[in-house]
């Protein structure tokens, strides 16, 4: 196991236009961890998040993956986020494929794969995430819960370092939570890094390692994850928590 975090976020700052959403935020996510996100809507943790990968550029500051530098421009930012997958609130999935071929995608276009060994690591991976008897339907004949899952399966499918989930649960019906978060807490007990964007109290209680909540771009209070739901020692973090209670 390498002695650097898999993820380290260093002094990151990030302005839309004058607004300043991130303001030099710290973070370090070893290998194996889960590390949970927090905080009221537009505190900074889903931008910071996107930061991570790329998807969103620092305005300043450093990001480092498994040691390594990320954010230089001469980074190839498609091996970047093929090595860090993103799992998002919607599900962003292509509706003229099926789960199959959605899943299969960037395993051609970005590992340029075979045709054939990208079928076959998609199916591998849609039967982890229990949509084996699934490959060949379209999303629209999908439940959400099933095509977050997909979602879920095309990251794994590139064999990622880490994976980031922001607010995976929030656009599924109730009754289709658990279907995901069973499938995130299996990645977590294999040993899969993540970073996530969740309320799911119950979920980060069992799963997460760290928590880390935000409160207008900074970062208010870290620790473990019980521990800073039990006892909080910020009043952000206090009135945030009884908000979701």
């Amino acid at each position: 196991m390498s002695a650097a975090p898999m993820i380290e976020a260093r002094g990151i700052h990030k302005y839309f236009g004058s607004m300043h959403v991130l303001r030099g935020i710290d973070a370090s996510v070893a290998h194996g961890e889960v590390a949970a996100l927090m905080g009221s809507s537009g505190s900074g943790k889903s931008t910071f998040l996107r930061c991570l990968n790329r998807i969103e550029e620092p305005t300043e500051g450093e990001v480092l993956i498994d040691g390594s530098i990320i954010t230089n421009m001469r980074t190839d930012v498609n091996r970047v986020r093929a090595d860090i997958g993103m799992v998002f609130q919607d599900y962003n999935l292509f509706p003229h494929m099926t789960a199959l071929e959605n899943v299969a995608l960037g395993l051609i276009h970005v590992r340029k794969r075979s045709r054939s060994e990208a079928r076959d690591a998609a199916a591998s991976a849609l039967e982890q995430v229990g949509l084996a008897d699934h490959l060949t339907k379209h999303p629209q004949q999908l439940s959400g819960g099933q095509q977050q899952r997909v979602a879920i399966a095309r990251s794994l499918a590139m064999q990622p370092k880490a994976i980031l989930f922001d607010e995976p649960t929030s656009a599924l019906d109730p009754e289709m939570v658990h279907e995901v978060l069973d499938v995130m807490r299996a990645l977590a007990g294999e040993g899969m890094t993540m970073v996530v964007v969740s309320h799911e109290i119950g979920f980060l209680r069992k799963v997460a390692d760290q928590l880390i909540v935000f409160d207008a771009g900074l970062v208010v209070e870290r620790g473990p994850t019980v521990r800073v739901l039990d006892e909080p020692e910020h009043e952000r973090t206090r009135e945030f928590l009884r908000a979701l209670r």
